[in-house]
Protein backbone atom coordinates (compact mmCIF):
# COMPACT_ATOMS: atom_id res chain seq x y z
CA UNK A 1 0.00 0.00 0.00
CA UNK A 2 0.93 3.43 -1.14
CA UNK A 3 0.02 6.16 1.81
CA UNK A 4 0.00 9.74 1.04
CA UNK A 5 -0.32 13.16 2.44
CA UNK A 6 -3.69 12.77 0.84
CA UNK A 7 -4.80 9.81 1.49
CA UNK A 8 -3.78 8.16 4.36
CA UNK A 9 -6.71 9.27 6.65
CA UNK A 10 -9.47 7.42 3.95
CA UNK A 11 -6.65 4.47 4.24
CA UNK A 12 -6.13 4.16 8.02
CA UNK A 13 -10.53 4.35 8.19
CA UNK A 14 -11.07 1.83 5.60
CA UNK A 15 -8.55 -0.66 7.11
CA UNK A 16 -10.16 -0.51 11.07
CA UNK A 17 -13.54 -0.36 9.48
CA UNK A 18 -12.65 -3.49 7.29
CA UNK A 19 -11.06 -5.02 10.80
CA UNK A 20 -14.24 -4.57 12.53
CA UNK A 21 -16.27 -6.30 9.93
CA UNK A 22 -14.27 -9.36 9.88
CA UNK A 23 -15.75 -12.47 10.09
CA UNK A 24 -13.96 -16.11 10.70
CA UNK A 25 -14.67 -19.45 8.55
CA UNK A 26 -17.94 -19.80 10.48
CA UNK A 27 -19.62 -16.40 10.27
CA UNK A 28 -17.94 -14.80 13.73
CA UNK A 29 -17.01 -11.78 14.22
CA UNK A 30 -13.31 -11.92 15.37
CA UNK A 31 -12.40 -9.66 17.76
CA UNK A 32 -10.28 -6.34 16.73
CA UNK A 33 -7.34 -5.57 18.40
CA UNK A 34 -7.18 -3.72 21.94
CA UNK A 35 -7.00 0.06 22.16
CA UNK A 36 -4.32 -0.64 24.41
CA UNK A 37 -2.47 -2.96 22.31
CA UNK A 38 -2.83 -0.68 19.55
CA UNK A 39 -1.35 2.59 21.83
CA UNK A 40 1.50 0.58 22.74
CA UNK A 41 2.34 -0.18 18.80
CA UNK A 42 1.60 3.79 18.76
CA UNK A 43 4.09 4.28 21.53
CA UNK A 44 6.75 2.79 19.69
CA UNK A 45 6.72 5.00 16.30
CA UNK A 46 6.61 7.95 18.43
CA UNK A 47 9.47 7.84 20.21
CA UNK A 48 11.07 7.60 16.51
CA UNK A 49 8.85 10.26 15.90
CA UNK A 50 10.38 12.75 18.89
CA UNK A 51 13.85 12.23 17.88
CA UNK A 52 13.70 12.78 14.05
CA UNK A 53 11.27 16.33 14.53
CA UNK A 54 14.94 17.30 16.20
CA UNK A 55 16.52 16.87 13.21
CA UNK A 56 17.19 19.52 10.11
CA UNK A 57 16.29 18.16 6.44
CA UNK A 58 15.05 15.18 4.74
CA UNK A 59 17.30 12.55 5.18
CA UNK A 60 17.29 10.43 8.43
CA UNK A 61 20.33 9.70 10.24
CA UNK A 62 21.88 5.72 9.66
CA UNK A 63 21.05 5.60 13.32
CA UNK A 64 17.35 6.60 13.11
CA UNK A 65 17.04 4.45 9.76
CA UNK A 66 18.17 1.19 11.67
CA UNK A 67 15.75 2.19 14.59
CA UNK A 68 13.12 1.68 12.32
CA UNK A 69 14.15 -1.51 10.53
CA UNK A 70 14.50 -2.71 14.63
CA UNK A 71 10.35 -1.49 14.20
CA UNK A 72 9.63 -3.74 12.04
CA UNK A 73 11.13 -6.67 13.81
CA UNK A 74 8.91 -5.54 17.09
CA UNK A 75 5.58 -5.15 14.37
CA UNK A 76 6.45 -8.59 13.37
CA UNK A 77 7.13 -9.97 17.11
CA UNK A 78 4.09 -8.52 18.22
CA UNK A 79 1.93 -9.70 15.29
CA UNK A 80 2.72 -13.00 16.16
CA UNK A 81 2.48 -13.00 19.65
CA UNK A 82 -1.61 -11.90 18.75
CA UNK A 83 -3.71 -12.62 16.17
CA UNK A 84 -5.53 -9.40 16.43
CA UNK A 85 -1.98 -7.67 15.85
CA UNK A 86 -1.43 -9.93 12.86
CA UNK A 87 -4.51 -8.80 11.43
CA UNK A 88 -4.12 -5.38 11.97
CA UNK A 89 -0.13 -5.34 10.49
CA UNK A 90 -1.58 -7.13 7.49
CA UNK A 91 -4.83 -5.02 6.49
CA UNK A 92 -2.53 -1.70 7.40
CA UNK A 93 0.45 -3.17 5.38
CA UNK A 94 2.40 -1.81 8.17
CA UNK A 95 5.40 -3.38 7.54
CA UNK A 96 5.55 -2.43 3.74
CA UNK A 97 4.72 0.77 4.77
CA UNK A 98 7.56 1.20 6.90
CA UNK A 99 9.46 -0.16 3.67
CA UNK A 100 8.53 2.70 1.86
CA UNK A 101 10.31 5.09 4.51
CA UNK A 102 13.19 4.60 3.00
CA UNK A 103 15.32 7.01 5.22
CA UNK A 104 12.50 9.88 4.73
CA UNK A 105 11.79 12.23 7.18
CA UNK A 106 8.65 13.14 5.27
CA UNK A 107 7.61 9.67 4.84
CA UNK A 108 8.44 8.46 8.40
CA UNK A 109 5.87 11.60 9.61
CA UNK A 110 3.50 10.46 7.35
CA UNK A 111 3.80 7.21 8.62
CA UNK A 112 3.16 8.00 11.98
CA UNK A 113 0.17 9.91 11.49
CA UNK A 114 -1.18 7.03 9.65
CA UNK A 115 -0.97 5.05 12.73
CA UNK A 116 -1.98 8.05 14.85
CA UNK A 117 -5.21 7.62 12.11
CA UNK A 118 -5.64 4.21 12.85
CA UNK A 119 -5.84 5.08 16.71
CA UNK A 120 -8.04 7.22 16.46
CA UNK A 121 -10.60 5.51 13.94
CA UNK A 122 -10.27 2.37 15.82
CA UNK A 123 -11.64 4.61 19.22
CA UNK A 124 -13.84 6.49 17.01
CA UNK A 125 -15.45 2.82 15.70
CA UNK A 126 -15.93 1.48 19.12
CA UNK A 127 -12.64 -0.41 19.68
CA UNK A 128 -12.67 -2.60 22.78
CA UNK A 129 -10.28 -1.59 25.66
CA UNK A 130 -8.78 -4.61 26.99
Amino acid sequence: MQINDQNYVDEAEKVIINLKNMKDKNGRTIPMVTTSKLRNLLALTADIYNEIMNQSGDKLSEEVCSRIEYLRVRFLYEAGREPSVKSLVEKADILGVLKTIKGSKHNYILFNRYMEALVAFHKFHGGREN
